[in-house]
């Protein structure tokens, strides 16, 4: 019954929706309405990284949720979540980065940030990396140069040029002209695809070189996952702006744009109320990603990440992987075969084991499970993963 009611009454993006009906979620497991528990190695696309109920998450939730809900629109009243949240995040976020605006999702982060580069600059054009994701709303569509997802919806905005990740040559449509670059630090539905060293050092040196403003999208691979705290922490850079969700929220709906007050300021005035937003920082989600964030400083959750990313791949050598890319938790197990994704896929719903793919890589399996997992948790996992592999043709 419930099955009928979810295909006629909300809203489908997919016509071949996974149609997995949650009845509860524990640690690294989600159970049906059998109450079978399914191992999740996606974390909702990298969002449940302390699993599912996480204890001390929950406590902060309701511990918020005995004091107050909504109070009014964000900026206007002072809610001891933000301010505490804010406040670690300074402390763990290089100098000038002290500047937070709370809103809920990551596309509202994009939205925020093509705003206040704009203002902050003077400049009308925007430069963005070939095959980005920064999500789904006109703005993030327009930073994004793959027709399929963007067609449909133009015209998007105007001037926006693109680059290619790992070619220096191209960073020359960067000019005097740009307010800003949008970079996700970690490209994730390209399919895990990492920036060298040298090309991060050398866009931040473009950057700074012509004034633009260099955003760097972290919403998926920020909060742990890479095995750093920051993902930009593995290239010797920093951005002007970082932008956050996903697991900033500890499993609530929460994005954050981060840079100096200096930037920020000017969403303030001429207009006033240049950025506004109604449920962006709410105190319950607030306190939820402070919990998380208070979690990963203060144990050894993310120095683990490095060592269970090399287990996944050393016991995932088979013949059907051409490839595996990795940075910590962000993983893609590429068979080259959208086929062969989908069969995979199958295999591991039938075998109670959670796992996708990606928008621009249909041929890779996405891996993404939650930081806490367990070795055992992890060799149970990729037991099913070789058998189902085993069976594919």
């Amino acid at each position: 019954m419930l099955r009928s009611h979810f295909l006629n009454h909300i809203a489908q993006t997919n016509p071949e929706p996974h149609i997995f009906e949650v009845s509860r979620g524990e640690g690294i497991y989600l159970y049906d309405v059998d109450d079978r528990p399914f191992i999740d190695l996606i974390s909702g696309i990298s969002v449940s990284s302390f699993g599912h109920s996480h204890p001390l998450i929950i406590e902060a939730i309701k511990n918020q949720a005995d004091q107050y809900l909504h109070t009014m629109v964000y900026g206007e009243h002072i809610q001891a979540p933000q301010v505490k949240l804010a406040r670690k995040l300074s402390k763990l976020l290089p100098d000038p980065l002290d500047n937070v605006y709370y809103v809920s999702s990551g596309s509202e982060c994009v939205e925020a940030a093509i705003k206040i580069a704009k203002k902050y600059t003077g400049r009308r054009d925007l430069v963005a990396c070939k095959n980005a994701y920064h999500g789904s709303s006109h703005g993030p569509l327009s930073l994004m140069d793959n027709e399929y997802f963007s067609a449909a919806y133009r015209p998007l905005l105007p001037n926006v040029r693109f680059f290619e990740l790992n070619n220096e040559a191209s960073l020359s449509v960067i000019t005097e002209s740009t307010a800003a670059v949008f970079l996700e630090t970690i490209q994730g539905e390209a399919g895990i695809r990492i920036p060298t060293r040298s090309f991060m050092q050398a866009l931040r040196a473009r950057c700074t070189e012509t004034g633009a403003i260099l955003v760097l999208d972290e919403i998926q691979a920020g909060m742990g996952r890479t095995g750093k705290l920051w993902a930009f922490q593995h290239f010797d850079v920093a951005p002007d702006v970082i932008l956050l969700s996903k697991a900033f929220g500890g499993g609530m709906p929460l994005g954050a744009i981060i840079t100096s007050k200096k930037i920020m300021h000017v969403i303030s005035d001429h207009p006033i109320l240049g950025h506004i937003t109604t449920f962006g920082g709410h105190p319950v989600c607030c306190a939820a990603g402070l919990a998380a964030l208070n979690m990963l400083t203060s144990t050894d959750l993310i120095s683990s990440i490095k060592r269970k990313a090399q287990l996944f791949i050393d016991l995932l050598n088979h013949p059907q992987v051409k490839e595996i890319r990795s940075i910590g938790f962000l993983m893609a197990l590429d068979l080259q075969d959208e086929k062969k994704v989908k069969q995979l896929m199958e295999y591991g719903m039938a075998h109670q084991l959670l796992f996708d793919w990606f928008l621009y890589d249909a041929g890779s399996v996405r891996i993404a499970p939650p930081l806490i997992i367990t070795e055992d948790q992890i060799r149970t996992a990729c037991k099913i993963l070789v058998e189902g592999m085993d069976q594919l043709n």
